[in-house]
């Protein structure tokens, strides 16, 4: 990482997707459009936003909470994939220290998840009941970013499927209290069975959303709910369906078939107008730094590449209320060979990442 200079980007900077200006400079770490009387180390190229990942998990690994070390590791991975701003959905970890960091991306954390008793992965969540549910929602509002996670739905293993977490009435008071406190609400959901209740209820955002259907696709459309499809995690459904077909025919079948329409499913959102953002679910299972993997996996879905980019670029910060490129903004940039919106897979080979002002590696 360098010392803090004046920086002078120049050849396309996209400020917003048909807002192409020739340069930009950063000072004291802001972005400033006039030029500065001082000398400037020049970098060239295609300069976009910093990316965002809305669906990530620093501090988590597949057996709970990790220790500082592994932390930091996973948000460079991150930031060296170009990834600037995490939408954390959900993890024990304390990782406010990040905060104190300018060499790592930025985070907006949604609390702790919050699950049903033995209805989530161990160690991950608040395992609550019901009655519980309006006070852990007021507590994880209160320690979050402006966001709280809830787990939808999940394995019912006496049902033998995936079903919902959480009657209708206990949601609607929680998702209400949240409000109140000022947080957004966002859930797991990976099937179709909760969907209607959540959205009636007032939630904001649907994680995963592979059990959308022409049903409910109209009403998230009305409402305006987002989703966010993590399709680079959807990938991994065959082989958690092999892994339990034994155990649990039902849910391993149920898992295929939304694993084989999740393309259809995403296109189908995105016709209807609901908001789509990029996250990729690292942090559990998957490997941190998959941001450009998971705008590709958009693209091959039916979003034009455009509006992918924008889903982890422009359209994303403005979503997490986060400034672009603007005057004043802090300066987080990605700088690449080639334009990534005439080819979205420019984005796995950054040449510069531009993080606070400073030129990272």
């Amino acid at each position: 990482m360098s010392d803090r200079v004046v920086l002078h980007v120049k050849g396309r900077v996209l400020a917003g997707p048909d807002d192409v200006r020739d340069e930009l400079w950063a000072v004291d770490g802001r972005i400033t459009y006039e030029r500065p009387r001082a000398e400037a180390l020049t970098v060239a190229g295609w300069a976009l936003p910093g990316l965002v990942d809305a669906h990530c998990h620093v501090g988590l690994d597949h057996h709970g909470a990790v220790d500082e070390t592994t932390s930091e590791k996973q948000a460079f991975t991150d930031r060296d994939a170009g990834t600037l701003l995490i939408r954390d959905a959900g993890s024990p970890s304390d990782t406010r220290w990040i905060d104190d960091r300018e060499d790592l991306p930025k985070i907006i954390r949604a609390g702790r998840h919050i699950a049903r008793t033995r209805r989530y992965i161990r160690n991950f969540a608040h395992e609550i009941e019901p009655g519980d549910l309006v006070a852990y929602v007021a507590r994880e509002a209160r320690r979050g970013d402006g966001w709280v996670k809830l787990v939808g739905d999940w394995i019912d293993r006496d049902a033998g499927d995936l079903t919902a977490c959480w009657p209708r009435g206990e949601v609607a008071a929680a998702i209400a209290e949240a409000h109140r406190l000022g947080a957004r609400v966002t859930a797991h959901c990976f099937a179709e069975v909760a969907l209607r209740d959540l959205v009636e209820a007032g939630i904001d955002c649907i994680e995963h959303a592979t059990g959308l259907t022409e049903d409910t696709i109209p009403l998230f459309a009305e409402r305006g709910v987002a989703i966010v499809p993590t399709l680079v995690n959807i990938a991994t459904f065959p082989d958690l369906a092999a892994g339990a077909e034994a155990k649990f025919p039902d849910w391993s079948a149920h898992m295929r078939r939304l694993y084989e329409r999740r393309y259809d499913t995403v296109r189908a959102a995105y016709d209807a107008g609901i908001p789509v953002f990029v996250g990729t679910d690292a942090g559990g299972s998957l490997a941190h730094g998959l941001v450009a993997a998971e705008v590709a996996e958009l693209v091959k879905a039916g979003i034009p590449p455009v509006q992918a980019l924008s889903a982890t670029a422009w359209g994303a910060r403005q979503w997490l209320g986060r400034p672009a490129l603007e005057e004043g903004a802090p300066a987080d940039l990605v700088v690449y060979d080639t334009d990534p919106r005439a080819d979205v897979r420019a984005l796995a080979a950054p040449r510069r990442v531009i993080l606070n002002g400073r030129v990272i590696g």
